[in-house]
């Protein structure tokens, strides 16, 4: 059974007798682009919550942007000198830069990833997280907080090992003088108002301008620290859905910290939990605010929404994933589409055609008609070839007319080819067909050159070559010359491309032009 399945089985099993749909949640901090990474976990609960509409089982998924976090570092594409003195401060009190329509830092970076969340196919309501404590819905949570602050320092010493001072209280006030956040102090809650102090040395990456008083914590004036904000929100928003990455899951970790707090101080039964590993770029964890790894927005434009998917649920949830755009990662994925895809079409019921069903955003599971798959490294080949027709091309590898899917089908991976191209491919993908004999070619051994000699006897004696007739008989003549595969297919690139790799070269050879292939293994033949 596929994953998520296999979780939605879980979930409606344990709230069977719940009469409400059940509510899904997910949340980003926005202090920067989101990197790609960040969207597993925006996906997991996605396709959760669709696993679940296939079950009947009612549900609504919610995503918050994180707004009211203080700004703890300043990404690298935003100007240091400029945003210093707002480091402290709610992202949501951050002016945007300008040349934009956002009205603060928070939802200029919070915009573009719910607009990638939606264009992935999930159906989400968004909402931010200032909203919750700005109309007074954390104002109960925030009491009892307070109220259980000695359960609460006694769950951070027993499960996390982190000792609290004896008066300290979970609540982060917002200092009413400098605006920060992060560096104030609250103790004495007297039921309406807590003491105060903005501490300049509290943190070592902001300064607090030493203001004091006492302020009520309620209606936005405070928030709470984020493992206790974690387990009120699921009280304040009703969650019976919330997973999150491995981290926060270990022994003693933020999860374990966040479930004590909601069942002993809330008395709120935790959310059905459901971690999921790691989505890596180039085999690293990547961060939005150090500015390292591809960002959401940069990958969904790069590849289709069911592609996109694939990478991100198409393995078990709890297996990372490496990604990396720049090398053959994305081609490897639309061969694996491709093979799920005939797993579908050919009535499977295994776990394969499931994926594909769940791969394309709901929208696109009414037009699951089989079509003709060209395998994208072929199609980067062609979109580099502008002598050849895309269509008439693929046509010759079906071996039959185009339909209408075929086509459809075929234009998006042109379209993807070409930005993939553009953006990130590695050399070994782009493609020049040279005028002339490359130098290269002309270092070849004797056994490459014998090589060429019997594949142009080949190409010579037939009127029309087919890929993969060609294919089963490049593989003869190498055997019967008893040399090295890379000897051989190296000289064949070598002396079209003028480099040792290519694509399929049966298939290669065979879209090209009959002529030219005679006439330029024949000028490297004749150097023998």
């Amino acid at each position: 059974m596929f994953w998520a399945d296999k979780k939605a089985a879980e979930i409606k099993e344990h709230f069977k007798s719940e009469k409400n749909p059940l509510v899904i949640r997910d949340e980003k901090t926005t202090s920067g682009w989101a990197h790609v990474g960040s969207m597993r976990s925006a996906a997991m609960h996605g396709v959760i919550a669709e696993a679940l509409n296939d079950l009947n089982v009612a549900n609504v998924y919610y995503f918050e942007s994180n707004d009211f976090d203080a700004m703890d570092g300043i990404p690298v594409y935003l100007d240091e000198e400029t945003y210093k003195p707002y480091l402290g401060m709610p992202l949501r009190d951050i002016p945007a830069p300008e040349g934009g329509q956002a009205k603060n830092l928070a939802e200029y970076f919070a915009e573009d990833f719910r607009r990638v969340i939606v264009e992935t196919g999930f159906d989400v309501k968004f909402y931010y997280g200032s909203e919750l404590y700005l109309a007074g819905k954390m104002d109960e949570v925030i009491r009892e907080a307070i109220l259980g602050a000695d359960t609460i320092r006694k769950i951070y010493k027993e499960i996390a090992k982190s000792k609290k001072e004896d008066l300290w209280l979970p609540i982060m006030i917002k200092c009413p003088k400098c605006g920060k956040i992060a560096t104030t102090q609250a103790s004495d809650f007297d039921g309406d108002t807590v003491a105060f102090v903005c501490n300049p040395t509290k943190v070592e990456w902001a300064k607090g301008c030493n203001h004091s008083g006492r302020i009520s914590p309620f209606g936005g004036n405070a928030k709470l620290p984020w493992k206790v904000e974690w387990a009120a929100k699921w009280k304040v928003m009703q969650v019976k859905v919330e997973g999150a990455g491995k981290d926060h899951s270990t022994k003693g970790g933020s999860r374990d910290v966040a479930s004590a707090i909601s069942e002993e101080v809330f008395h709120y039964d935790p959310p059905f939990d459901s971690p999921h590993e790691f989505f890596l770029v180039g085999g690293k964890k990547i961060s939005s605010s150090k500015g390292l790894g591809a960002t959401a927005r940069a990958i969904v434009d790069l590849i289709p929404p069911k592609i996109f998917r694939l990478a991100l649920v198409g393995k078990n949830i709890m297996q990372a994933v490496n990604f990396d755009p720049a090398g053959d990662s994305i081609p490897v994925l639309y061969d694996w589409y491709d093979k799920l895809a005939e797993k579908y079409w050919s009535d499977s019921k295994d776990d394969d055609a499931r994926v594909f069903v769940l791969i394309h955003p709901p929208k696109e599971r009414g037009n699951l008609e089989k079509r003709f798959l060209p395998r994208f490294s072929q199609v980067v080949f062609l979109v580099q070839m502008p002598h050849m027709d895309l269509y008439e091309e693929v046509e010759k590898m079906k071996g039959a007319p185009l339909t209408a899917h075929d086509k459809e089908e075929l234009d998006l991976r042109a379209h993807y080819a070409k930005i993939w191209l553009e953006r990130e491919a590695p050399e070994e993908y782009k493609y020049e067909i040279k005028k002339e004999v490359p130098e290269a070619a002309r270092n070849l051994n004797e056994n490459q050159k014998k090589a060429l000699k019997a594949i142009l006897d080949i190409i010579s004696k037939a009127e029309k070559i087919d890929g993969q007739e060609l294919h089963t008989k490049l593989h003869e003549v190498r055997k019967e010359l008893n040399i090295e595969p890379s000897d051989f297919f190296s000289a064949i690139y070598l002396s079209i491309l003028g480099k040792p790799n290519g694509p399929k070269a049966g298939w290669f050879l065979s879209v090209l032009d009959h002529s030219f292939l005679i006439r330029r293994f024949g000028q490297i033949v004749d150097q023998v």
